[in-house]
């Protein structure tokens, strides 16, 4: 075993021969094994007495955090099989945070190998699968390095002062089993989403930022390394080519391409038919030829997107002085007048979403949308419970093009009353949200490059939404498998 430079995590690799062949096994449903490593009166060990949440028993803040991590093991147990211990090494850190922004943790597989019994030749693996396939414990027989980790399938950390003063004050993890997180962080969902990188949801092996893979040796990230057991099922719709067959230099343009890199796996692909059709807004205007159609996530706050529906007429808000980002200030009277019954177009940045939407909704806006200041779709996060109007992400470009068509509408007017553009909430049956033109589900590719998220998630732009994409959403379920989730069929087609 080796421990590599950052920012490699720790990787080992072995050549020796399992017990048996992957056919000498019958499947056995999973064990995981949940390690703390926490010292006395910190994270797990943490005394300070608690009242029963949400099924979760628990009477001090430490037993209900392990009570969450072994509900989520069960979870994983029930979905997966392996004759293999599965093991995890937990703990709480204090992780960076504000007063506006957190860390809540991470998970990943912390070692990975290569050409081991029943494996593609000259393929990482994370550990976990790894010992599936193999049918035996590749790093039993190497000592731990002193972490207390070093021959672990999983390592996570979680940020212990979590809604403590400066550290997202008050935005807890909600520790109960049931889902009813309210404005608090869903625990229970937050790790089951980050277990499932530390079993393989994760473009194990490649460097998305620079396109390179990790070398044989396991030391160094290189033009000519070993590539990942996901390479083979992602396809880039652009070039036509799987990111196995590229070049560094293509894979790392191919992870900024947005909506354009598809899964391929058989799993995935069949399970992709519970993806809804794609939601667009579409715009009427006087101007000849300048009706559109444009695609839009709904944010989880406010009230609901129906299809179809109108939304209303559409308006541009303009900057004021002094304000972080467009919105960001309750509205001056000029703003007021322009969104008065109408849907202003605001730009990201400065800001939270939801006071973006709240000071339309105070300036008598009936709904908003919401347009990136990149790259790629937009799905707006957050919470506030005093938004009542409904509103939604789109790309910069859709933004940029919908306030040139408000522009472009006003001289087709009549006397006194400005020409308008009105938009509408459909659905379009020939596209699918979170899938490409042949219903393969996309990964996630924004431009510019999120370190850590891209390529490694499900897209934004899927519907329902799914345990695996970036962001934890309020209407994610316990359930890995369709018709509600993706996540386990992704993992079959690896190999567990």
């Amino acid at each position: 075993m080796r421990t590599k430079p950052s920012p490699l995590p720790q990787f080992t690799r072995t050549l020796i021969a399992a017990a048996c062949a992957l056919g000498c096994f019958s499947a056995t449903a999973a064990s995981i094994v949940v390690t703390s490593r926490d010292a006395p009166g910190v994270g797990f060990n943490d005394p300070t007495p608690v009242e029963p949440v949400g099924g979760n028993m628990g009477t001090t803040l430490g037993q209900q955090r392990m009570n969450v991590y072994r509900h989520v093991a069960d979870i994983w147990e029930a979905n997966l099989d392996s004759p293999v211990t599965i093991t995890v090494s937990a703990a709480w850190e204090a992780l960076t945070c504000t007063e506006s922004s957190a860390t809540l943790g991470s998970a990943s597989a912390w070692n990975i190998w290569h050409d081991f019994p029943n494996s593609k030749p000259g393929t990482w693996y994370p550990q976990a699968l790894a010992n599936k396939l193999a049918g035996t414990n590749l790093s039993a027989s190497t000592p731990d390095d002193g972490s207390g980790f070093g021959n672990v399938d999983i390592k996570t950390q979680f940020n212990v002062n979590l809604g403590n003063p400066g550290c997202l004050t008050g935005n807890r993890f909600y520790l109960g089993l049931d889902g009813n997180a309210g404005s608090n962080v869903n625990f229970v969902a937050t790790l089951l989403h980050e277990l499932g990188h530390g079993l393989g949801f994760a473009a194990t092996g490649v460097n998305s930022s620079t396109g390179q893979r990790i070398n044989s040796a396991g030391t160094a990230w290189s033009d000519t390394g070993l590539p990942g057991v996901w390479e083979a099922y992602m396809y880039d719709n652009s070039t036509q080519k799987r990111w196995l067959d590229m070049t560094p230099a293509e894979r790392k343009a191919s992870a900024i391409n947005p909506l354009k890199l598809a899964w391929t796996g058989t799993n995935a692909v069949t399970g992709a038919t519970l993806l809804k059709p794609l939601s667009v807004v579409k715009t009427a205007t006087p101007v000849p030829g300048g009706a559109g159609s444009y695609d839009f996530n709904p944010s989880p706050f406010g009230r609901a997107i129906v299809t179809p529906s109108t939304l209303g007429a559409l308006a541009v808000i303009a900057a004021q002085p002094g304000e972080a980002g467009p919105g960001c200030d309750p509205f001056n009277a000029a703003n007021r007048a322009a969104v008065l019954g109408k849907v202003p177009v605001i730009s990201r940045g400065g800001c939270t979403f939801a006071l973006k939407v709240k000071n339309a909704q105070d300036a008598g806006a009936v709904g908003a949308l919401l347009a990136n200041n990149a790259a790629g779709a937009l799905v707006p996060g957050g919470s506030d419970a005093t938004v009542t109007i409904p509103s939604a992400g789109i790309t910069m470009a859709d933004g940029v093009a919908l306030k040139a068509a408000v522009a472009a509408a006003l001289p087709y007017g009549t006397r006194g009353k400005p020409g308008v553009v009105t938009a509408t909430m459909a659905a379009d049956p020939a596209r699918v949200a979170g899938a490409d033109s042949y219903g393969r589900p996309l990964l996630y590719t924004p431009n510019p490059l999120v370190g850590g998220s891209s390529v490694s998630h499900w897209d934004v732009t899927a519907s329902p939404n799914l345990l695996m994409e970036p962001s934890i959403n309020s209407d994610l379920t316990k359930t890995l498998v369709p018709p509600k989730d993706l996540t386990v069929p992704l993992l079959k087609d690896l190999g567990w």
